[in-house]
């Protein structure tokens, strides 16, 4: 179906800047120790690295998200500018193997870093980038700027507290707005830098020379990470210490209180594939993570509405053809796993064995102050920000706890449950949408979080809510060299399996009659399924 053109507040823009200057500009933000360009604020009589304190190692490749840059994306060139933007993803994959492959001459050697990691990535994304703006421009105005996004940083693993202490106050409850209070849910990804964890280095640095064998289990580093790129031990935290801090909004005269529960399934049948027909469609490997698909059973890259509107479903309800999907967690035991030399497993340092659920609840729930109205289809939501250890915390939505204190919610830990008790990961979608779109450039304007009072921003109607709670019986992590054995969810390489990197998503396919029989029951205040 068609698009209309998707434009971009200039407050995103705004955002970005803020967010570059953090990275690159000083404060209690800047990433212990890292390279930069000269571009990016080292004059010529620099000779070293950028050092806030000793000792803290580079960890990781820190690129500005393109998209976020881009206003307007015409309806004739979406296809082809998100296949480009894909194409940035896969050569950062592809750097930060470079990277990881000579982890300590990086670290000591900043003509080795500039010459061989950050001269040529930025040459190879500003090809795509300017790519980009030509596509742009042949139908719509050409964006100024994009240019300036090209180069990239390399930093440290920074966990210092900085979501206030290791945000564990966070999760779905702080603020359900992800960053986009007022309005201006287009501010995504890029608020700050999310760190997150006590001081662990998680660089990995005894494994340089090791990540050649991305399968990963050629032993374990110093970072947790059987892949040499986490998670690392501070990245996990004793869900007992935790206070509690679930804070549920209150219910107004008007409210729509039913829940309208739809039963997909733990993906038994075993369906994964490292594509995302949202953000990457027509790129195999587009996410460079596996994904646990229920739901639709038609979804890969290459996979159109028609697929959709046709394709089996593992739904109880045979009405419910929707597609939800999330990044697989694994059990990194030092036990291969069927994608140990593929793409999206092994080949993108994505290492163990995936974790079928024990439990997955798909519930759509009402709005705290006003009636809902049905989603339209083929809608696509998603929730979280795969990137968010670069990118920011403003778009880091899901939350980790444990069954028995889903009182206390964690937004950048893993939590470690104690005996008896299981994971869970919790995502809640925004519940606004704009009336108009199934979709935007950025795949995240056309919807928005409602405020703390369940207001939806002008021009947005509420729709149902779609919460996913996923559970596992996963053994608490071991850090104990060859020994250690650690759960983590699938990410892009140089997201370092950080839990802030947790995400959802969601395609609406479902027909009409149920559509209109899942908003009667949530404005009715029924519980129905």
């Amino acid at each position: 179906m068609g698009r209309t053109s998707r434009k971009r507040s200039t407050l995103a823009n705004r955002a970005i800047a803020a967010s570059a200057a953090l990275i690159l500009g000083g404060g209690g933000l800047v990433a212990a120790n890292f390279y930069a360009s000269a571009h990016e604020g080292w004059g010529d009589d620099r000779t070293g690295p950028r050092t806030q304190s000793a000792g803290q190692a580079v960890s990781t490749i820190d690129c500005p998200e393109v998209v976020n840059s881009i206003e307007e994306v015409p309806d004739d060139q979406r296809f082809a500018v998100d296949r480009e933007l894909a194409t940035l993803d896969t050569q950062i994959t592809t750097y930060y193997q470079r990277f990881a492959d000579n982890k300590e001459r990086v670290q000591s050697d900043r003509t080795f870093a500039q010459n061989e990691i950050l001269t040529p990535l930025k040459n190879e994304r500003l090809v795509i980038i300017q790519r980009i703006v030509a596509l742009i421009d042949r139908s719509a105005e050409r964006p100024e700027g994009l240019e300036s996004t090209a180069p990239c940083t390399l930093r440290g693993d920074d966990n210092d507290g900085q979501d206030g202490g290791g945000d564990q106050n966070g999760g779905q409850n702080d603020g359900q707005d992800g960053g986009q209070d007022g309005g201006d849910q287009d501010q995504n990804q890029d608020g700050g830098q999310d760190g997150g964890g006590q001081d662990d280095n998680g660089d990995g640095d005894n494994n340089d020379g090791d990540n050649g064998d991305n399968n990963g289990n050629d032993g374990n580093n110093d970072n947790g990470g059987q892949a040499g790129n986490g998670p690392a031990e501070g990245d996990f935290v004793d869900i007992q210490s935790v206070q509690p801090n679930v804070q549920e909004p209150r219910q107004r005269r008007g409210a729509s209180r039913g829940t309208f529960t739809t039963d997909c399934g733990v993906n038994e049948n075993g369906k994964f594939n490292s594509d995302n027909v949202i953000a990457a469609p027509g790129v195999s490997n587009g996410a460079h993570h596996m994904h646990d698909y229920v739901g639709n059973q038609a979804n890969d890259a290459f996979a159109s509405d028609d697929d959709f509107a046709n394709g089996d479903t593992t739904c109880n309800n045979q009405g419910d053809k929707s597609t939800y999907y999330w990044p697989v967690l694994r059990l990194q035991n030092g036990q291969n796993e069927f994608d140990a030399g593929e793409d999206g497993g092994g080949n993108d340092q994505n290492v163990g064995e995936i974790q079928t659920p024990s439990e997955v609840t798909l519930t759509f729930e009402g709005n705290p102050r006003s009636k809902v109205t049905a989603m339209p289809k083929f809608l696509r939501i998603i929730t979280g920000d795969a990137k968010s250890f670069t990118n920011g915390d403003a778009n880091a939505n899901a939350s980790w706890s444990c069954t028995g204190f889903e009182d206390r919610q964690l937004k950048d830990k893993y939590p470690i449950c104690p005996e008896g008790s299981q994971v869970v990961r919790s995502f809640k979608f925004q519940s606004c949408w704009d009336g108009q779109n199934t979709d935007s450039a950025n795949h995240r304007t056309h919807v928005a979080f409602a405020d703390e009072d369940g207001r939806c921003q002008d021009g947005f109607q509420p729709i149902p809510q779609l919460v996913q709670r996923i559970v596992y019986d996963v053994p608490p992590p071991v850090f104990d060299g060859d020994n250690a054995s650690v759960f983590a969810v699938d990410s892009f390489p140089e997201q370092l399996h950080k839990p802030i990197t947790d995400h959802g998503d969601f395609i609406n396919v479902f027909d009409e009659d149920l559509m209109d029989e899942m908003v009667d029951c949530i404005n009715d205040g029924r519980r129905c399924q």
